[in-house]
Parts: structure tokens; sequence; C-alpha cells
């Protein structure tokens, strides 16, 4: 009995850590795959997704900034670093 506790307990913990990573889609993209990664992360539909940056850039502006630090912040599929954490990594070592 205890076995079974502790393997579903290990097994639940590991598929939601796996489960739970924001990254650009590589498969569902537009531009860059920031709408197919966040709702592959929110397990939400991405058209919904799309719609509400596209709302967002169209009544505030704020869709376009957001889009954008997304694209530069979120790794994408099969990346270890951001397009941000990349630059910043090649410019130190750059200075060195």
């Amino acid at each position: 009995m205890n076995t079974a506790t502790a393997d579903t307990g290990s097994t639940t913990t590991g598929d939601q850590s796996a489960a739970r990573q924001l990254r650009r889609s590589a498969d569902d993209k537009m531009l860059a795959g920031v709408a197919g990664g966040i709702a592959r992360y929110l397990d939400a539909d991405v058209t919904l997704v799309r719609f509400l940056i596209a709302a967002l850039a169209l009544l505030h502006g704020a869709g376009l900034a957001l889009y954008v630090a997304a694209w530069l912040l979120i790794p994408a599929d099969g990346e270890d670093q951001s397009l941000a954490a990349a630059w910043i990594a090649g410019r130190q070592n750059r200075s060195r």
C-alpha cells in the first residue's frame, strides 16, 4: 500500500514539472510561437490566446510589447536559453 502511494506521488510530481514548462512552440506558431507556447502552458485554445494578444495590441498597445517581451524572454522548444539570455551571455563572453 505504501509503494502504490509513493509511486503515484513521484509520477505526479514528474508529470507536473515536465508539462508545466513555458516554452515557445516550434509546431504551433505563426510568428515566434509565443501564443502556441502560452496556450500549451495554460492548456487553452491557441486561437483564444492569439485573439487576446491581438485585442491587447489593438486596444491598449500592450499586446505588442508583451508579445515582443515574451519572444525575447521565453526559450523556444529544445533550447536551454531565451534569446535575451543568449544575447547577454554572448556579450559577456565577448567582453572578456
